[in-house]
């Protein structure tokens, strides 16, 4: 499967945004879908995953509350709706796809094997 992300931009602290994860190419089976971010200097951390039917959804601490993870798999596209942004917000932020589906717990990055580049969000305070 091939990753698209797009949506990301400059945004006012409070503002929001709207990531999408456009896959094509092999969407079957079933695959999860996630969002990693990568901080400027910092390593890659997890915002939020959801299974293929959405019976499953993770959210990482720091944006619970404010990011909403959902998905169209009748259009093969992700979506995170990101509320309430602050600067710490600041990153590339990345889909990623996995055959294996979710466990009981958050994945790691190294569970999921297809990517899509990078898209930017900065907030500004």
């Amino acid at each position: 499967v091939q990753l698209q992300a797009s949506g990301g931009g400059l945004v006012q602290a409070g503002g929001s945004l709207r990531l999408s994860c456009a896959a094509s190419g092999r969407t079957s089976p079933n695959y999860a879908l996630a969002w990693f971010r990568q901080p400027p200097g910092k390593e890659r951390e997890f915002v939020s995953a959801i299974s293929w039917a959405g019976s499953l959804i993770f959210y990482a601490d720091s944006v619970k509350g404010r990011f909403t993870i959902s998905r169209d798999n009748a259009i093969h596209t992700g979506y995170l709706q990101m509320n309430s942004l602050k600067p710490e917000d600041t990153a590339a932020y990345y889909c990623a796809a996995s055959y294996y589906g979710l466990g009981p717990a958050i994945p790691h990055s190294d569970e999921f094997d297809y990517w899509g580049q990078g898209t930017l969000v900065t907030v500004s305070s």
